[in-house]
């Protein structure tokens, strides 16, 4: 099967990775997005930012959109595809597609982002996409003047709560810890919705339903005391991991999973980067993956020329 070269294959299509495109190709390289899902990434699933440059409120879908508009602007190309296969070892690194056929590049940059953090109960599987959900914007529409449960107490929680309040009956809101995580202003957004109803101290112990998830069983762990709740769906929102099982054994990691990287973010694989929230690093907000993403591909430009790589 014929292999189709670029100078910079990326791996994945959030803010990093597109940003990443965006200075790739700016800098002459014939570069390729490769993408699983969506453009924008997890950033494409948020309802509303309010902290990037440039736009006092926007939903990350257009957002996105935009990313994916400037890049395709420029020359930078997209396959949406799942990687069957591939190969970082030797100057030229190697990627399979399950539909799309096989690229190479001499430089490659990791822009995986992270996936949901799931809450590893028994039933948990068996009611992800039939009740348990990790997206409002999404899939809230599913449950219009219905009852609804979101787990976690950071911002991204308040935030699906409150985006949920809008068209759902009633949301609760449960959260194990005696307090939230989230910031002040968003605490006093959800308090001041009436159809919130919030508990600390309450860890969810397991689910239940029939076809679709029905109830949710509960501990409150101040009282030690037990309970169910009806619900028709569940929204987890408890952070993530990142998306990195396919470079575990090929690019050093930390015990987290989150991929090692030098200051110009070089892996230890020679000709590898990495960017985003992929990467062992203290902030991750959609500014500081695109603050990556440029770092990454001018390192990438850089390594292109020192080692004479680069498409004349």
């Amino acid at each position: 099967m014929a292999v189709t070269r670029y100078d910079t294959i990326i791996i994945g299509g959030g803010p990093a990775g597109i940003t990443a495109g965006i200075y790739a190709t700016r800098s002459g390289l014939k570069t390729l997005i490769i993408e699983s899902m969506v453009v924008g990434g997890q950033s494409a699933l948020t309802y509303e930012i309010d902290n990037y440059p440039g736009f006092t409120k926007i939903s990350g879908m257009e957002l996105g959109s935009k990313f994916a508009e400037h890049a395709e602007s420029l020359g930078v190309e997209f396959v949406f595809d799942t990687i069957k296969s591939m190969s970082l070892e030797g100057e030229e690194k190697i990627f399979e597609t399950v539909y799309s056929g096989s690229f190479s590049a001499p430089s490659v940059i990791i822009c995986v982002g992270a996936k949901p953090r799931t809450l590893g109960l028994d039933n948990e599987e068996k009611f992800i996409g039939r009740g348990i959900s990790f997206c409002a914007t999404c899939d809230g529409a599913f449950y219009k003047d219905k009852t609804v449960a979101v787990v976690g107490g950071g911002n991204s929680a308040l935030e699906e709560a409150l985006f949920l309040s809008k068209n759902c009956a009633k949301v609760y809101l449960l959260h194990m810890l005696d307090n939230f995580q989230a910031n002040d202003s968003m605490v006093e957004k959800m308090k001041a919705e009436p159809k919130i109803e919030y508990y600390l101290n309450t860890r969810v112990l397991n689910v239940d339903g029939d076809t679709n998830l029905k109830k949710i069983h509960v501990q409150d762990s101040e009282a030690d005391t037990e309970r169910d709740i009806d619900v028709d769906g569940m929204f987890i929102a408890i952070g993530r991991v990142p998306a990195t099982d396919m470079f575990k054994e090929v690019v050093e990691m930390d015990k987290y999973g989150y991929i090692i990287a030098d200051e110009d973010l070089r892996t230890n694989v020679e000709g590898v980067f990495v960017a985003g929230d992929a990467r062992q690093k203290k902030v991750r907000q959609i500014i500081t993956a695109c603050s990556d993403g440029a770092i990454a591909a001018v390192s990438a430009n850089s390594y292109l020329i020192e080692k004479n790589l680069k498409t004349k």
